[in-house]
C-alpha cells in the first residue's frame, strides 16, 4: 500500500462514505489534472465524467483561471468583508445581477451551498416577522429534495441517508411530493404534460399558505434525488401561485446554475424570476469554495434601517466576499461570455444524449435514459416492465462505479442511476470513451 493511502486512511475521516468500504477500496490519491482528466500518484488517469461533484465547469488546471489567480494572489488574498470590500467581490457582484433573473438585484456572499440555503430560509423567515407575518414560520421542500447537509438545509431535504438520523433536531417542514417524470402516476411524460402533478403543491399552499415563509425547489432538475428532470410548467405554475399566495420562492441552482442545464440558470427554462436564488459549485469553476445568494430590492430594503432598529441581517462567514475566489468567478464567466458555452454545451449535450440512447438499446436493465443540456442520466432498474429499483443493500450502481474506475472513468452514481456531468470542454473522443467506458462497465456488472 502506498505511504500516501495508509496516511489518508490513519487520518482522514472522508465526507460522504462508509469508511468501512475503504478496506475495499482504497482512496484514490490524485496527484493532477488536466481538462477532463485526473491523474493519480501511480500514473492512472481517469476522465472526470461528474466533474468533481459537479463544481468543475472548465477543466481542471485551466491556464486562464490559474492565471487570474497568480495575478490576484499579488495584490489582496483575504479582506474582512464587514465594512470593507474588494475589486474583484464588487465586479463580480455587478455581474451577477447583470445575467441572473430581473428582480434579482442584491448579492450575499458566503462559502459554501448548504450555508447559501441557511442564509436564504432566513433572510425569507426574518422578512416575515419584520413584515409582522408572525404566522409564516415554516418551510415547503420537495419529496427527494437534497438542498445541504446544515441543520437548516437538512429540514428541507427529504432523503433519509442524509437526514434521517437528524430528525427529531430539524424545523417542522411541508413535504409535497415532487414531480416524478419516470414514474409518472398521471401516464404523461415531461416533454408533453401540463405538470399535473402540481396539484400536490397547489394543495398544501392552499391550505396552509399563512403559516408558509417560503417554497425551496431546485429548478429543472433534482440532482441528489437520481436526476430528476422536470417540466418548466411546474415552475411556472409555483411562481404564479407562490405570488398569489405572498410565499417567497427560492431557487436552489446550486447545482444546476452557469450552463448545466443548457440555460445559463435553470430557471430561465421556465422564464420565471426567484425571490432568492442559491449559488454555489459552478460560479467558482470548481477551484475554491464559494457561493451567493441572491435577492430582490424588495427583501434587501426590508432590513435596511438604523441600527437600532435591530433590523440588520446578522449573519457572516469569514471568507464572505474572498477576493480569490471572486476574481476566479469574474474570468470563470469571462469565459463563459467569450467562448460561447452555452451554444457548446448544448450541442454536447446532444451528442452525449445520442450516444447514450444507441448504447442503451435493447439493453434490459437500462429503465430511462434522461437529460438536459450537458447533464444525461442512466436509471438502472431491475425490471423495466414495473419500472421497480434493485434494493438499496445490493448497491448495483457502487459495484457498477468500481468496475468503471478500471477503465480509466470516475462514474460516481446516486443509488442506481448513473450519470454524465463532464466539464464543459470535453472534446467528441472524450465523450465517445467516457460514454463507451460507462456501457461496458454496466454490462461487465450484470455479465459477470
Amino acid at each position: 500500500m502506498n505511504s500516501y493511502v495508509e496516511k489518508d486512511l490513519k487520518y482522514i475521516w472522508h465526507p460522504c462514505s462508509q469508511m468501512k468500504d475503504y478496506e475495499d477500496l482504497n482512496p484514490i490519491v490524485i496527484e493532477r489534472g488536466e481538462g477532463v482528466w485526473l491523474y493519480d500518484i501511480d500514473g492512472n488517469r481517469y476522465l472526470d465524467c461528474i466533474s468533481s461533484w459537479w463544481t468543475n465547469t472548465l477543466g481542471h488546471s485551466n491556464k486562464r483561471i490559474n492565471e487570474a489567480i497568480k495575478k490576484q494572489i499579488d495584490s489582496i488574498e483575504h479582506v474582512i468583508f464587514a465594512n470593507f470590500s474588494n475589486k474583484p467581490a464588487i465586479e463580480l457582484a455587478e455581474k451577477l445581477v447583470n445575467i441572473t433573473p430581473d428582480k434579482l438585484t442584491k448579492v450575499f456572499f458566503s462559502d459554501n451551498g448548504s450555508s447559501a440555503v441557511e442564509i436564504a430560509l432566513k433572510m425569507s423567515f426574518h422578512y416575515n416577522m419584520q413584515k409582522g407575518n408572525t404566522k409564516k414560520k415554516r418551510f415547503v421542500a420537495l419529496s427527494d429534495a437534497y438542498h445541504g447537509e446544515t441543520l437548516g438545509a437538512l429540514s428541507v431535504c427529504d432523503i433519509d441517508e442524509f437526514n434521517m438520523v437528524y430528525k427529531p433536531l430539524l424545523l417542522d417542514t411541508f413535504r409535497v411530493e415532487g414531480p416524478d417524470c419516470y414514474r409518472c402516476k398521471y401516464g404523461f411524460n415531461r416533454e408533453c404534460c401540463n405538470a399535473e402533478c402540481f396539484e400536490d403543491m397547489e394543495k398544501c399552499l392552499s391550505e396552509n399558505h399563512e403559516e408558509i415563509s417560503a417554497v425551496i425547489v431546485e429548478p429543472m432538475v433534482q440532482g441528489a434525488a437520481g436526476m430528476k428532470i422536470y417540466s418548466p410548467i411546474y415552475l411556472k405554475k409555483l411562481r404564479k401561485l407562490c405570488d398569489k399566495y405572498d410565499v417567497h420562492l427560492i431557487a436552489d441552482e446550486i447545482a444546476m446554475g452557469f450552463g448545466r442545464t443548457g440555460e445559463m440558470f435553470a430557471c430561465n427554462h421556465a422564464e420565471i424570476s426567484p425571490d432568492f436564488m442559491c449559488l454555489s459549485k459552478g460560479i467558482s469553476a470548481g477551484y475554491m469554495p464559494m457561493s451567493v445568494v441572491m435577492t430582490t430590492d424588495e427583501i434587501y430594503n426590508c432590513f435596511y434601517g438604523d441600527y437600532k432598529e435591530r433590523k440588520s441581517f446578522i449573519h457572516s462567514h469569514t471568507y464572505s466576499g474572498n477576493a480569490m475566489g471572486c476574481a476566479i468567478a469574474l474570468e470563470n464567466l469571462k469565459i463563459f461570455e467569450e467562448g460561447n458555452i452555452i451554444k457548446n454545451n448544448i450541442e454536447k449535450g446532444e451528442l452525449i444524449r445520442s450516444l447514450t440512447l444507441e448504447k442503451s438499446e435493447g439493453l434490459k436493465h437500462v429503465g430511462e435514459v434522461r437529460s438536459i443540456g450537458m447533464i444525461t442520466a442512466i436509471e438502472i432498474v431491475k425490471d423495466m416492465g414495473t419500472k421497480e429499483s434493485y434494493p438499496f443493500e445490493m448497491r448495483v450502481g457502487y459495484e457498477i462505479y468500481k468496475i468503471a474506475l478500471k477503465k480509466g472513468l470516475v462514474l460516481r452514481p446516486i443509488g442506481n442511476v448513473l450519470y454524465f456531468i463532464p466539464p464543459y470542454i470535453i472534446n467528441k473522443e472524450e465523450i465517445e470513451f467516457m460514454v463507451n467506458a460507462c456501457f461496458e462497465s454496466i454490462e461487465d456488472y450484470f455479465t459477470r
